[in-house]
């Protein structure tokens, strides 16, 4: 392999890795291609080179951040025990919840959300979140573990937006306390919904 070769996947990485921090970081709108070239320490040719432009390194990039989100998030709901212990890994999974959701952080600007293509990714992502949740806690309730009147598609939502709505009070508050109260009240409620012996955390 060329040292070209080399350095072109080095490259696409970085500007990768960059525009995912900044969109974090800034969103979409407050995220430029200077920006994200200084932070990936390349030079203009080189990022279109790899990309057309901001919109479709953006896309890339947010891609990447749904793909990690749902490998971390599938290992926990894949994971041993019971479907109330796998959703709790899940509501429990260590996460920056100062800086918010980095999918979540998304929806809220404009540019975003009116744009298909770049929607799409964060439309696939709490879809797919929804369905998993909703497939472990009917696995719950057909093996006995979860109440026979638990709804797993509600229920999943529920989860889905004790998270969401966490990152958001957390920041409003500027403490993740908020956070961890919303998913020791998520917990105790799924936990009235599981057998005997079950009992929501008391600390996160």
């Amino acid at each position: 392999m060329s040292s070209t070769q080399e350095r072109r996947p080095g490259t696409r990485e970085r500007l990768v890795r960059s525009a995912q921090e900044l969109l974090w970081e800034r969103g979409y709108v407050g995220t430029s291609p200077k920006a994200i070239l200084e932070r990936a320490e390349v030079g203009q040719g080189s990022m279109y080179h790899h990309f057309a432009g901001k919109s479709e390194l953006a896309l890339a990039a947010i891609r990447r951040t749904a793909d990690t989100l749902a490998e971390s998030a599938e290992e926990c709901l894949a994971g041993p025990g019971t479907a109330y212990e796998r959703v709790a890994a899940y509501l429990q999974h260590e996460r920056q919840v100062l800086r918010g959701c980095p999918i979540g952080r998304m929806t809220q600007d404009r540019d975003m959300v009116r744009d298909p293509e770049l929607r799409q990714p964060l439309d696939e992502m709490f879809g797919w979140l929804r369905g998993r949740l909703a497939e472990v806690l009917a696995e719950g309730r057909s093996r006995g573990e979860l109440s026979a009147d638990l709804d797993p598609a509600d229920t999943a939502a529920t989860v889905a937006a004790v998270v969401q709505g966490g990152y958001v009070l957390a920041r409003a508050a500027d403490d993740p306390a908020p956070f961890d109260a919303a998913v020791r009240g998520a917990l105790s409620l799924l936990a009235a919904h599981a057998g005997t012996g079950t009992t929501a955390p008391t600390d996160h």
